[in-house]
């Protein structure tokens, strides 16, 4: 059985450690050398590039999020193992892990390793399909020849230079479609590399809860118990029809994913359909510069994003949940897309002004979406507004001060309230 040595990268014939340097970080499957699609997940990614940053961190459960009313970002492993999860309210995973340290998220450093992150990805593929900063679809379909080397030695290769060069660890999946890939790359986190090849799919999906496909969230999940749906097994003995006119299209998706059959076709293009960022108040506000400066801050955020992953957008959202939970959202379109944090500012705090809902607020949230190329960001001229030229200028000039020597090199006073 083909055999790969993660730690020394030598292929060699199936045992119980590495011929070479004796490791026992190996992954052996009969079809190792034959499959190429893959999904590479970074490790507990924020949280990773703190620990990196900040050796006085590395023995400890940190936990990236916002504040005792703000929502976890990312938990290390220390603090996943005593239950905290990302998206849980902050004071929850608190009461969980008391000793964990939190830490503010710091979106240019998770830019940054990111991009560094891709740069690498680059050297293997250009069939690439970024899911957010941390995550990736890979496809090395024929790229054997050009690296002198199949794609699971390739991947093994990326992670280990993952470690070496940036202290950062990935998982990955590697297997003959997206579905099968990212399932894998969850069986073995940390540090993972799973493989589901060709002639096991079926017998490994029957074995595997309905919830493992992706998409399949709670409310589904719940409605396909109704339906005396808890397992793939249980859904493989339904009908193709039977499914959709239960479920729908969702019917159709659920039929051919439990088979292990998905076509998608690995797609710069098929990534992220939205940008946003949004923050918990410790407190419920209608102070008007506090909520000026969240605006701000959030549109730099967002445009900080797209900017990274060379990505513009047309339409600018805003969201404001009120201190009794209603939840209120409002868009406008833009006449052509844009990057600039100037401009998502200006139309997400357009849409506050005229809103019509009165605080107190406990969250609020600006966002991007309808996204094209940077290459199509910014190419019209408001006659109505002469100095937005400059500002854009300004704007630039302030991402390249930043760039070399750091976000907090200039700081815009607004920021600060």
């Amino acid at each position: 059985m083909p055999a790969l040595c993660r730690d020394c990268l030598t292929p060699f014939q199936t045992g119980a450690r590495c011929p070479a340097c004796r490791s026992p970080r190996i992954v052996a499957h009969p079809e190792l050398d034959q499959l190429s699609i893959a999904h590479m997940d970074c490790d507990a990614f924020y949280a990773s590039v703190e620990k990196r940053d900040n050796p006085d961190l590395r023995d400890k459960p940190v936990i990236v999020g916002g504040g005792q009313r703000g929502v976890v970002s990312t938990a290390c492993y220390l603090a996943r193992i005593k239950g905290v999860r990302s998206a849980m309210p902050m004071f929850q995973a608190l009461k969980l892990c008391p000793e964990a340290v939190v830490v503010k998220p710091r979106f240019s450093a998770y830019i940054e390793a990111s991009r560094a992150i891709r740069a690498m990805m680059e050297e293997m593929t250009p069939a690439i399909e970024p899911l957010s900063l941390d995550e990736a679809f890979l496809d090395l379909t024929g790229t054997t020849r050009l690296h002198g080397a199949p794609p699971a030695v390739m991947l093994a290769r990326l992670t280990k230079r993952m470690e070496d060069e940036l202290g950062l660890t990935g998982s990955v999946g590697l297997s003959h479609n997206k579905f099968l890939a990212k399932i894998a790359s969850d069986l073995d986190k940390p540090r993972g590399f799973s493989v589901i090849g060709q002639a096991e799919t079926q017998a490994f999906l029957a074995r595997q809860p309905v919830r493992v496909i992706w998409g399949v969230g709670t409310a589904t999940q719940a409605a396909l118990e109704k339906a005396g749906i808890r397992g793939i097994a249980d859904l493989l003995r339904w009908d193709r029809q039977d499914l959709m006119a239960r479920f729908g299209q969702m019917g159709e998706r659920l039929y051919h994913l439990a088979r292990g059959e998905d076509r998608r076709r690995v797609s710069r293009d098929a990534g992220l359909k939205s940008i946003s960022k949004e923050t918990t108040f410790f407190e419920d506000t209608v102070d008007p510069d506090i909520l000026d400066g969240h605006i701000w801050r959030l549109a730099e955020q967002v445009a900080d994003r797209a900017k990274a992953k060379a990505l513009s957008g047309r339409t600018v959202t805003l969201k404001l949940k009120r201190g009794d939970f209603q939840l209120v959202t409002r868009r406008h379109s833009l006449p052509d897309p844009t990057q600039l944090t100037d401009r998502i500012y200006r139309a997400a705090k357009e849409l506050f002004d005229h809103a019509g809902v009165v605080g107190p607020f406990r969250l609020i949230g600006v966002g991007i979406s309808d996204l094209a190329p940077e290459a199509a960001a910014d190419l019209s001229r408001d006659l109505l507004d002469p100095d937005a030229g400059q500002r854009a200028k300004a704007e630039r000039a302030t991402d390249a001060i930043r760039a070399r020597f750091g976000a907090g090199a200039i700081i815009k006073g607004r920021s600060l309230r």
